[in-house]
């Protein structure tokens, strides 16, 4: 049984050598270094309106740029974002247990000379309890809101990854 487990992960190794498959993070990754990672960090990132709009920039700016801003930037990231709230589990009085934050970003990648190179959106949900101790209901909500954006950010700097690599030569 364990020769077979064997032979069957080993040929599934083989068959994605074969087929051109190259990871985009990690060890070896294509986004990890090398020049998919030299074009996320030629990206610049304007202001995005609100306190979410903060928020989701600088964790931008972070994944695309942890050696600091670009003195010389290529390309320019325009990120709209708006955020909203569905409560959910609604008792019989009409108070409301729980909510959804609903966040979601549409982006565009344009180069130095402002044609597009890539668009897209983006969408993440994370929930809350809505406890009678309104304290404890605000802090749920703003960590639900950084978690929401945080997967944002992770989400578009991917989407930007696998553009850049799609553009690189293989």
């Amino acid at each position: 049984m364990l020769s077979r487990r064997a032979l069957l992960l080993s040929g599934s190794v083989l068959a994605l050598a074969g087929c051109g498959f190259r990871p985009l993070y990690g060890r070896g990754g294509v986004a990890a270094d090398g020049p998919v990672r030299d074009e996320l960090a030629a990206v610049e990132i304007p202001v995005v309106a609100n306190r979410e709009g903060q928020i989701l920039r600088n964790n931008l700016i972070r994944l695309f740029n942890p050696d600091g801003r670009p003195s010389l930037p290529r390309y320019r990231l325009a990120v709209g974002l708006t955020i909203s709230e569905v409560e959910l589990g609604i008792q019989r009085d009409d108070t409301a247990t729980r909510a959804n934050l609903v966040a979601s970003a549409n982006y565009v990648l344009t180069d130095s000379a402002g044609e597009q190179m890539t668009s897209g959106n983006s969408r993440a949900i994370a929930s809350f309890n809505i406890l009678s101790d309104e304290f404890a209901t605000l802090s749920g909500s703003e960590d639900a809101r950084n978690r929401a954006l945080a997967e944002i950010a992770q989400d578009i700097r991917t989407r930007i990854a696998i553009h850049f690599v799609d553009q690189s030569p293989a």
